[in-house]
Protein backbone atom coordinates (compact mmCIF):
# COMPACT_ATOMS: atom_id res chain seq x y z
CA UNK A 1 0.00 0.00 0.00
CA UNK A 2 2.51 2.41 0.58
CA UNK A 3 4.86 1.41 -2.73
CA UNK A 4 0.96 2.52 -4.29
CA UNK A 5 1.41 5.63 -2.33
CA UNK A 6 3.00 8.94 -3.75
CA UNK A 7 1.38 11.56 -1.77
CA UNK A 8 0.23 10.72 1.65
CA UNK A 9 -1.42 12.74 4.50
CA UNK A 10 -0.06 11.96 7.90
CA UNK A 11 -2.96 12.54 10.84
CA UNK A 12 -3.10 12.31 14.56
CA UNK A 13 -5.86 13.21 17.20
CA UNK A 14 -6.91 16.62 18.42
CA UNK A 15 -4.65 18.04 22.01
CA UNK A 16 -1.72 16.12 20.23
CA UNK A 17 0.97 14.36 23.05
CA UNK A 18 4.39 13.16 22.81
CA UNK A 19 2.89 9.84 21.19
CA UNK A 20 0.92 11.38 18.17
CA UNK A 21 3.70 13.83 17.71
CA UNK A 22 6.28 11.58 17.54
CA UNK A 23 4.42 9.06 15.54
CA UNK A 24 3.82 11.65 12.62
CA UNK A 25 7.67 12.60 12.49
CA UNK A 26 8.80 9.14 13.01
CA UNK A 27 6.27 7.87 9.98
CA UNK A 28 6.74 10.47 8.04
CA UNK A 29 10.72 9.99 8.09
CA UNK A 30 9.86 6.58 6.83
CA UNK A 31 8.07 7.52 4.44
CA UNK A 32 10.74 10.17 2.99
CA UNK A 33 13.30 7.64 3.03
CA UNK A 34 10.72 5.82 0.65
CA UNK A 35 10.69 8.44 -1.48
CA UNK A 36 7.47 9.80 -0.71
CA UNK A 37 5.99 13.12 -0.67
CA UNK A 38 4.36 13.30 3.08
CA UNK A 39 2.50 16.02 5.09
CA UNK A 40 1.67 16.28 8.56
CA UNK A 41 -1.47 17.62 9.57
CA UNK A 42 -3.01 18.38 13.13
CA UNK A 43 -6.23 19.80 14.08
CA UNK A 44 -4.96 21.66 16.87
CA UNK A 45 -1.14 23.12 18.13
CA UNK A 46 0.98 20.47 20.15
CA UNK A 47 2.85 21.86 23.35
CA UNK A 48 5.97 23.57 23.41
CA UNK A 49 7.61 20.82 25.63
CA UNK A 50 7.83 19.07 22.24
CA UNK A 51 9.17 21.58 19.37
CA UNK A 52 12.51 20.59 19.92
CA UNK A 53 12.05 17.81 17.74
CA UNK A 54 12.95 17.13 14.57
CA UNK A 55 10.95 18.46 11.66
CA UNK A 56 8.20 20.23 13.98
CA UNK A 57 8.00 23.39 12.50
CA UNK A 58 7.09 21.55 8.80
CA UNK A 59 3.71 20.63 10.85
CA UNK A 60 0.30 21.96 9.64
CA UNK A 61 -1.75 22.89 12.22
CA UNK A 62 -5.55 22.84 10.78
CA UNK A 63 -6.98 25.45 13.14
CA UNK A 64 -4.14 27.71 12.12
CA UNK A 65 -3.38 26.76 8.51
CA UNK A 66 -7.18 25.34 7.27
CA UNK A 67 -6.76 26.67 3.63
CA UNK A 68 -3.58 24.70 3.24
CA UNK A 69 -4.49 21.87 5.20
CA UNK A 70 -7.42 21.05 2.78
CA UNK A 71 -4.84 21.29 0.12
CA UNK A 72 -2.83 18.42 1.32
CA UNK A 73 -5.92 16.24 2.19
CA UNK A 74 -7.54 16.47 -1.65
CA UNK A 75 -4.10 15.95 -3.24
CA UNK A 76 -3.25 13.18 -1.04
CA UNK A 77 -4.12 9.37 -2.19
CA UNK A 78 -3.36 7.68 1.28
CA UNK A 79 -4.09 9.00 4.74
CA UNK A 80 -2.20 7.71 7.78
CA UNK A 81 -4.69 8.06 10.96
CA UNK A 82 -2.00 7.58 13.84
CA UNK A 83 -2.62 7.58 17.28
CA UNK A 84 -6.30 7.88 17.27
CA UNK A 85 -9.65 5.56 17.28
CA UNK A 86 -12.75 7.72 16.71
CA UNK A 87 -13.76 10.34 14.24
CA UNK A 88 -14.29 12.88 17.13
CA UNK A 89 -11.02 12.72 17.83
CA UNK A 90 -10.12 14.99 14.72
CA UNK A 91 -12.03 17.58 16.11
CA UNK A 92 -12.99 20.05 13.58
CA UNK A 93 -11.04 18.82 10.67
CA UNK A 94 -12.69 16.09 11.05
CA UNK A 95 -14.62 17.02 7.56
CA UNK A 96 -11.58 17.01 5.93
CA UNK A 97 -11.16 13.31 6.37
CA UNK A 98 -14.28 12.14 5.55
CA UNK A 99 -14.32 14.01 2.27
CA UNK A 100 -11.29 12.63 0.94
CA UNK A 101 -11.12 10.32 -1.47
CA UNK A 102 -7.69 8.56 0.21
CA UNK A 103 -7.00 5.32 0.97
CA UNK A 104 -7.05 5.27 4.26
CA UNK A 105 -4.56 3.86 6.46
CA UNK A 106 -5.04 3.21 10.70
CA UNK A 107 -1.83 2.86 13.21
CA UNK A 108 -3.22 3.10 16.83
CA UNK A 109 -3.10 1.30 20.04
CA UNK A 110 -6.52 2.45 21.48
CA UNK A 111 -9.23 -0.06 21.95
CA UNK A 112 -12.73 -0.46 20.08
CA UNK A 113 -11.67 1.52 16.61
CA UNK A 114 -14.59 2.91 14.70
CA UNK A 115 -12.74 5.23 12.03
CA UNK A 116 -13.60 3.87 8.56
CA UNK A 117 -10.46 2.77 6.80
CA UNK A 118 -9.28 0.26 4.22
CA UNK A 119 -6.31 -1.50 6.45
CA UNK A 120 -5.82 -1.40 10.41
CA UNK A 121 -3.31 -1.89 12.91
CA UNK A 122 -4.53 -1.57 15.89
CA UNK A 123 -2.89 -3.30 19.19
CA UNK A 124 -4.53 -2.21 21.99
CA UNK A 125 -1.75 -3.99 24.52
CA UNK A 126 1.07 -1.99 22.89
CA UNK A 127 2.47 0.74 25.16
CA UNK A 128 2.47 3.47 22.52
CA UNK A 129 1.24 3.93 18.71
CA UNK A 130 5.10 4.51 18.49
CA UNK A 131 6.06 1.19 19.93
CA UNK A 132 3.54 -0.26 16.63
CA UNK A 133 5.28 1.97 14.58
CA UNK A 134 8.58 0.78 15.60
CA UNK A 135 7.21 -2.80 14.76
CA UNK A 136 6.24 -2.33 11.68
CA UNK A 137 9.37 -1.22 10.25
CA UNK A 138 11.38 -3.48 11.91
CA UNK A 139 9.66 -6.21 10.50
CA UNK A 140 9.53 -5.01 7.15
CA UNK A 141 13.52 -4.42 7.36
CA UNK A 142 13.86 -1.17 7.16
CA UNK A 143 15.06 -0.29 10.40
CA UNK A 144 18.65 -0.16 9.72
CA UNK A 145 17.96 2.49 6.86
CA UNK A 146 16.57 5.01 9.47
CA UNK A 147 18.53 7.32 11.65
CA UNK A 148 17.87 9.72 14.24
CA UNK A 149 14.69 11.27 12.72
CA UNK A 150 12.94 8.07 13.08
CA UNK A 151 14.58 7.23 16.10
CA UNK A 152 14.61 10.30 18.30
CA UNK A 153 10.80 10.71 17.97
CA UNK A 154 9.90 7.02 18.39
CA UNK A 155 11.44 7.19 21.69
CA UNK A 156 9.88 10.47 23.37
CA UNK A 157 6.40 8.85 22.03
CA UNK A 158 6.77 5.43 23.86
CA UNK A 159 8.20 7.33 26.77
CA UNK A 160 5.38 10.28 27.24
CA UNK A 161 3.22 7.59 26.62
CA UNK A 162 4.09 5.17 29.80
CA UNK A 163 5.49 8.54 31.76
CA UNK A 164 8.65 7.56 31.92
CA UNK A 165 8.36 4.20 31.60
CA UNK A 166 6.45 4.24 34.76
CA UNK A 167 3.27 2.91 33.76
CA UNK A 168 2.02 0.04 30.66
CA UNK A 169 5.57 -0.95 30.10
CA UNK A 170 6.84 -4.30 31.26
CA UNK A 171 6.94 -5.67 28.58
CA UNK A 172 10.26 -6.93 27.20
CA UNK A 173 10.32 -6.08 24.09
CA UNK A 174 9.85 -2.54 25.19
CA UNK A 175 13.51 -2.36 26.49
CA UNK A 176 14.42 -4.45 23.44
CA UNK A 177 13.16 -1.54 21.28
CA UNK A 178 15.26 1.22 23.27
CA UNK A 179 18.34 -0.72 23.02
CA UNK A 180 17.98 -0.72 19.23
CA UNK A 181 17.19 2.86 19.30
CA UNK A 182 19.95 3.67 21.23
CA UNK A 183 22.13 2.00 18.26
CA UNK A 184 20.71 5.15 16.21
CA UNK A 185 23.04 7.71 18.87
CA UNK A 186 20.13 9.13 20.00
CA UNK A 187 20.53 10.81 24.05
CA UNK A 188 17.75 9.36 25.88
CA UNK A 189 18.83 11.40 29.09
CA UNK A 190 18.50 14.54 27.14
CA UNK A 191 15.21 13.44 25.21
CA UNK A 192 13.76 13.52 28.58
CA UNK A 193 14.97 16.32 29.97
CA UNK A 194 13.68 18.45 27.06
CA UNK A 195 10.31 16.80 27.90
CA UNK A 196 10.23 16.59 31.80
CA UNK A 197 12.60 19.39 32.67
CA UNK A 198 11.65 22.05 30.35
CA UNK A 199 9.09 24.37 31.67
CA UNK A 200 8.16 27.70 32.15
CA UNK A 201 8.49 29.83 35.43
CA UNK A 202 5.07 30.53 35.28
CA UNK A 203 4.12 26.25 34.74
CA UNK A 204 6.39 25.84 38.49
CA UNK A 205 4.29 28.39 39.99
CA UNK A 206 1.14 26.91 38.50
CA UNK A 207 2.07 23.55 40.02
CA UNK A 208 2.28 24.87 43.47
CA UNK A 209 -1.01 26.68 42.80
CA UNK A 210 -2.97 23.17 42.06
CA UNK A 211 -0.86 21.30 45.08
CA UNK A 212 -1.45 24.04 47.70
CA UNK A 213 -5.04 25.95 46.57
CA UNK A 214 -6.62 23.36 44.25
CA UNK A 215 -6.19 19.70 45.04
CA UNK A 216 -8.98 18.03 46.93
CA UNK A 217 -7.98 14.40 48.47
CA UNK A 218 -11.15 11.62 49.02
CA UNK A 219 -8.84 9.25 51.73
CA UNK A 220 -11.81 6.50 52.14
CA UNK A 221 -12.11 6.31 48.19
CA UNK A 222 -8.16 6.87 47.24
CA UNK A 223 -9.13 9.60 44.75
CA UNK A 224 -7.64 13.07 44.67
CA UNK A 225 -8.49 15.55 41.87
CA UNK A 226 -8.26 19.15 41.37
CA UNK A 227 -10.40 21.90 39.19
CA UNK A 228 -8.96 24.56 37.10
CA UNK A 229 -10.75 27.96 35.98
CA UNK A 230 -10.01 30.08 33.15
CA UNK A 231 -8.92 32.71 36.21
CA UNK A 232 -6.52 30.84 37.52
CA UNK A 233 -5.27 29.58 34.11
CA UNK A 234 -4.97 32.99 32.88
CA UNK A 235 -3.08 34.00 35.98
CA UNK A 236 -0.31 32.29 35.53
CA UNK A 237 -0.47 32.47 31.96
CA UNK A 238 -1.10 28.93 30.93
CA UNK A 239 -0.15 27.82 27.39
CA UNK A 240 -0.58 24.22 26.22
CA UNK A 241 1.37 21.50 27.99
CA UNK A 242 1.66 23.53 31.10
CA UNK A 243 -0.07 20.97 32.89
CA UNK A 244 1.25 18.23 31.16
CA UNK A 245 2.42 15.51 34.20
CA UNK A 246 0.66 17.20 36.92
CA UNK A 247 -2.24 14.92 36.97
CA UNK A 248 0.20 11.85 37.90
CA UNK A 249 1.10 13.75 41.27
CA UNK A 250 -1.30 13.02 43.57
CA UNK A 251 -0.90 9.22 42.46
CA UNK A 252 2.30 9.75 44.67
CA UNK A 253 -0.17 10.21 47.97
CA UNK A 254 -0.23 6.74 49.44
CA UNK A 255 -3.23 4.68 49.16
CA UNK A 256 -4.44 6.50 45.92
CA UNK A 257 -5.61 4.42 43.13
CA UNK A 258 -7.10 7.01 40.84
CA UNK A 259 -6.36 11.11 40.56
CA UNK A 260 -8.25 13.63 37.94
CA UNK A 261 -7.80 16.56 36.64
CA UNK A 262 -10.47 19.20 35.12
CA UNK A 263 -9.46 21.77 33.09
CA UNK A 264 -12.19 24.79 32.07
CA UNK A 265 -10.84 25.13 28.12
CA UNK A 266 -9.67 28.78 27.87
CA UNK A 267 -11.44 29.70 24.37
CA UNK A 268 -14.42 27.23 24.34
CA UNK A 269 -18.15 27.95 26.01
CA UNK A 270 -19.36 25.47 28.63
CA UNK A 271 -15.97 23.04 27.68
CA UNK A 272 -13.69 21.25 30.74
CA UNK A 273 -11.09 19.16 29.40
CA UNK A 274 -10.47 15.95 31.87
CA UNK A 275 -7.72 14.04 32.76
CA UNK A 276 -7.49 10.65 34.50
CA UNK A 277 -4.71 8.32 35.97
CA UNK A 278 -4.85 5.11 37.96
CA UNK A 279 -2.65 2.42 39.19
CA UNK A 280 -3.03 -1.13 39.19
CA UNK A 281 -6.32 -2.54 37.98
CA UNK A 282 -8.26 0.23 38.25
CA UNK A 283 -9.34 0.85 35.30
CA UNK A 284 -9.44 4.50 33.98
CA UNK A 285 -11.08 3.98 30.56
CA UNK A 286 -14.47 2.42 32.12
CA UNK A 287 -14.60 5.56 34.46
CA UNK A 288 -13.87 8.05 32.00
CA UNK A 289 -16.36 6.48 29.59
CA UNK A 290 -19.48 5.64 32.61
CA UNK A 291 -18.81 9.77 33.79
CA UNK A 292 -17.05 11.83 31.46
CA UNK A 293 -17.46 11.09 27.44
CA UNK A 294 -14.27 9.80 27.44
CA UNK A 295 -11.75 6.49 26.76
CA UNK A 296 -8.47 5.74 26.46
CA UNK A 297 -6.25 2.90 28.58
CA UNK A 298 -6.33 1.31 31.52
CA UNK A 299 -4.16 3.00 33.75
CA UNK A 300 -4.45 6.90 31.62
CA UNK A 301 -7.48 8.16 29.96
CA UNK A 302 -9.17 11.41 28.85
CA UNK A 303 -12.83 12.71 28.44
CA UNK A 304 -14.25 16.31 28.89
CA UNK A 305 -17.35 17.77 30.16
CA UNK A 306 -20.19 20.09 28.33
CA UNK A 307 -21.15 22.06 31.72
CA UNK A 308 -19.82 25.23 33.14
CA UNK A 309 -17.15 25.23 35.64
CA UNK A 310 -19.18 24.98 39.20
CA UNK A 311 -21.43 22.60 37.50
CA UNK A 312 -18.09 19.88 37.49
CA UNK A 313 -17.89 19.78 41.51
CA UNK A 314 -21.00 17.91 41.84
CA UNK A 315 -20.38 15.73 38.72
CA UNK A 316 -16.84 14.41 39.78
CA UNK A 317 -18.22 13.91 43.68
CA UNK A 318 -21.24 11.96 42.35
CA UNK A 319 -18.75 9.59 40.33
CA UNK A 320 -16.24 9.13 43.46
CA UNK A 321 -19.33 8.02 45.41
CA UNK A 322 -20.09 5.38 43.56
CA UNK A 323 -16.44 3.64 43.70
CA UNK A 324 -15.99 1.25 46.64
CA UNK A 325 -14.32 2.22 49.39
CA UNK A 326 -10.54 1.25 49.54
CA UNK A 327 -11.53 -1.02 52.97
CA UNK A 328 -13.72 -3.15 50.98
CA UNK A 329 -12.22 -3.14 47.49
Amino acid sequence: MIDESQDIVVCAHQNPDGDAVGACLAWTSLLKSLEKKVSIVLPDMFPDYLKWMPHTDDIIIYERQQQEARKRFDEADTVFCLDFNSLQRLAEMAPLFDNSDARRIMIDHHPDPDVPVEFAVTHPEMSSTCELLFRIVWQLGLFEKMGNDFAIPVYCGMMTDTGGFQYNSNSPDIFFIICQLLTKGIDKDKIYRNVFNNYSYNRMRLLGFVLYRRLKYVPEKGVAYFILNRGDLLGFHFIKGDLEGVVNMPLQIKGTRLSMSFREDSEKKDTVWVSLRSVDDFSCTEFAQRHFNGGGHRNASGGRLYCKIHEVEPIVLKAISELPDISTD
